[in-house]
């Protein structure tokens, strides 16, 4: 499963996952809890690996111990390899995924994090666009369709889908060994 985490009760959290043959793309409901509506999602699909569009880890410098003024306290390397925002400025949205992490893990269903918009820029920078003009949706769901392995059921209709598919398809590109790590394996990495 693929999945753009947002705000718990925003509205903006989608997730992407194998359905009969193809790809569905779903969303939370704006004023739910996005994080229990995921739960259930996951539990009805027995989905057995997700990759998040979220931060699943600190900089290191808060897992040492030792602070020093010269230590990274907003990004870890991942971060600044992709030039991601910090996890510290998004700080609940970075608890919350921690947090739903660490539940998942418990009930054996593996956790990765990835990140769209890098997936993007290494696909699509002949494209413009993204994230900025709903406009261009449909000419970057053709093009991420060309690239998938099964059909999506229903076109996304917002970039929170589309960023979900994105996620699935670096899940799926990491199954067949084509994925790229960006970062530290003791600090935390985004595969995509």
């Amino acid at each position: 499963m693929g999945v753009d985490y947002g705000s718990k009760l925003a509205g903006t959290t989608a997730a992407a996952y194998v359905s009969g043959g193809s790809i569905d793309v779903v969303q939370s409901q704006q004023n739910k809890n996005a994080d229990e509506w995921l739960w259930q999602l996951l539990a009805a699909v027995e989905a057995k690996t997700v990759f998040v569009d979220a931060p699943l880890t600190l900089p290191k410098v808060y897992g040492q111990g030792i602070y020093t003024s010269d230590a990274e306290y907003f990004y870890r390397s991942c971060d600044k390899e992709v030039q991601a925002m910090s996890p510290m400025f998004i700080g609940g949205l970075t608890a919350r995924a921690i947090q739903l992490r660490a539940k998942l893990s418990e009930a054996g269903i593996a956790v990765l994090e990835t990140y769209p918009s890098q997936l993007n820029k290494l696909l699509f920078s002949h494209l413009a666009g993204y994230k900025k003009d709903l406009a261009a949706l449909p000419v970057y769901t053709e093009a991420l369709q060309g690239l998938l392995p099964l059909p999506v059921l229903h076109p996304p209709s917002n970039w929170h889908q589309f960023d979900s598919l994105l996620a699935w398809y670096s899940g799926y590109r990491h199954s067949k060994g084509q994925s790229i790590l960006y970062g530290d394996a003791k600090e935390g990495r985004i595969v995509v």
